[in-house]
């Protein structure tokens, strides 16, 4: 029997970044997979971090965590969310990661003796990552996303990689090209200049993309096609024009009007089935919900992690903004999302009064000191005028600290993040984590992946789940003290989750005769969240804020 050849189609782009290739390789592996492909895909990022795990929300955006625990990109996330895969560490690399494979590697006599040089050795380690990363899913096709913009130095070796592997191969490997066509307002005509130096830069990489994805906020007419067709070496029908759209879930239902996995699968050879009516529907009808302006409900998300110079970046929450709108598409209902600055609601006063005119309340993840004091305010906001609350791991914590201060009389209750030296520390650092703090042992050092957690019977969390155990991803160095779990159970607030030993708590809540929804988790459920698949606690969360419009 014949070997199958698995092929591999790199995406990269030009002019810009933050032009959409993790959003175009995830509808690719989309596209791909309901022609009944198998598809798996490798994010590629230029930085000397190991992993995601160290870098600032702020400047990098969400730090997504797969079940094996890696901190990545949040691009992996997308990834999972559009393909449906479950991503390991095999999936994702850095520089800082390929660099201390090959060092390690060298010390280790692997080379025999050999002089180790940045070119070969550094893109044979990144082709060897990619083409395990295609064994370990048993892939017809692995997409890789090579981040940056092309003519950065920094990403150079990976086109290098990318290129040896397009010379061993040529039939099996194709190049997909994000490139940004600006429309100048005083101007008002859309440029191709800056993409076609874009793609000669790639050519002096010794690359020809395959595809060309112009991104822009309109859409490329044919004027514009034609020029880049001539002048950059193209066919004209495999430039594809991929203007603004609303929702990035319209996406893939425009790359496949422009018949984009016909022609991949004809670049490659690959022999490919019709697309999956039913699944296709599915997502037809998901992605319908995203323009649905009727039925809307209010979300606040206050968080830490929005302002970055004048501008605000919501990509810090990024899985927990998509979380909620799967589980409110599910629901019919489009959620209005406001993202607001935690520090903002320190002071208390008419500020939180605003906060009436929201259906529900979410306090995602964090670290630190900053933005705390405004948060217990929110939260106490919230419980007493009863409406709904949902909190992520430092949102958990921060409404166990809320709970002892204002209901059980703790007023110095505090976490051992911010002050170790409180009297009631209620929220503390695992104990095997302090030598790791004490020795400045910071990355890939956390509580990281996934770990069970038993459910109190007839809790909103068992009843949200529908199962007595769950298994759930997490990325978080402290936890509700043990010592304080009887006084938080006598006081009214119920542990509805706990880890199998019964020491550490997982979920928080307040039952419904107290409270429409007043819950948090000490991980994180955006993790798992996929647009056809709602995660049940969004879900619980969505419906309880609906009940709360209405009112």
């Amino acid at each position: 029997m014949e070997k199958k050849q698995t092929k591999y189609i790199f995406v990269v782009g030009g002019v810009i970044s933050g032009v959409g290739k993790g959003i175009t390789t995830s509808s690719i592996g989309f596209i791909l997979k309901n022609r009944g492909l198998n598809v798996t895909a490798v994010k590629i990022d230029a930085y000397i971090n190991i992993d995601a795990g160290t870098m600032n929300p702020t400047e990098h955006g969400e730090v997504f965590v797969l079940s094996d625990g890696d901190e990545t990109d949040q691009d992996m996330g997308n990834y999972e969310r559009f393909m449906g895969l479950n991503l390991t560490r095999a999936n994702y690399m850095t520089t800082g990661r390929v660099y201390q494979t090959v060092i390690a590697k060298e010390r280790n006599l692997e080379y025999k003796g050999k002089n180790v040089q940045v070119v070969p050795d550094i893109p044979l380690e990144v082709i060897g990552r990619i083409k395990k990363a295609g064994v370990i899913a048993k892939a017809d096709v692995v997409i890789i996303e090579i981040g940056g913009t092309v003519g950065e130095y920094e990403n150079i070796l990976f086109l290098e990689a990318a290129r040896m592997m397009k010379l061993e191969a040529p039939k099996d490997v194709s190049f997909v090209m994000v490139s940004y066509l600006p429309t100048p307002g005083k101007l008002g005509e859309m440029k191709t200049k800056p993409t076609q130096h874009a793609i000669r830069t790639l050519n002096a990489s010794g690359i020809q993309p395959d595809i060309l994805l112009a991104r822009g906020e309109t859409k490329m007419d044919e004027k514009r096609k034609e020029k880049l067709s001539v002048l950059c070496n193209m066919f004209h029908d495999r430039i594809i024009s991929a203007p603004d759209v609303d929702s990035i879930y319209d996406i893939p239902l425009n790359f496949e009007a422009e018949k984009l996995s016909d022609k991949l699968c004809e670049i490659m050879g690959m022999v490919c089935k019709k697309p999956d009516a039913a699944s296709w529907n599915k997502w037809k009808n998901f992605a319908k919900q995203a323009h649905n302006n009727k039925d809307t409900i209010k979300i606040a998300v206050v968080g830490k992690y929005f302002e970055t110079g004048d501008f605000m970046l919501s990509d810090s929450y990024l899985s927990v903004i998509e979380a909620i709108k799967y589980s409110s598409y599910a629901q019919n209902k489009k959620p209005i999302i406001s993202w607001l600055n935690s520090v903002d609601y320190e002071n208390g006063g008419a500020k939180l009064k605003e906060l009436k005119k929201y259906d529900g309340i979410v306090v995602p993840g964090g670290f630190g000191s900053r933005g705390l004091e405004g948060n217990l305010k929110v939260i106490r906001f919230a419980r007493e005028n009863k409406i709904p609350y949902f909190g992520l791991c430092y949102g958990m914590q921060m409404m166990v600290i809320e709970y002892a201060r204002n209901v059980l009389g703790m007023k110095d209750a505090n976490t051992s993040e911010v002050n170790p030296n409180a009297k009631n520390l209620v929220i503390d650092i695992m104990p095997e984590q302090k030598e790791k703090i004490a020795n400045k042992n910071y990355g890939a050092t956390m509580r990281l992946g996934v770990y069970p957690a038993h459910l109190r019977k007839g809790s909103i969390a068992q009843e949200a789940y529908g199962v007595q155990e769950v298994i759930e991803r997490h990325r978080h160095r402290y936890e509700v003290n043990p010592q304080y779990h009887i006084k938080f159970t006598e006081g009214g607030l119920v542990f509805s989750g706990v880890s199998p030993d019964r020491r550490l708590m997982e979920i928080a809540e307040l039952p419904k005769d107290k409270h429409p929804f007043f819950l948090g988790t000490q991980f994180h459920p955006e993790f798992l969240a996929h647009p056809l698949r709602p995660h049940p606690l969004f879900t619980a969360f969505i419906k309880a804020c609906t009940l709360n419009a209405k009112k």
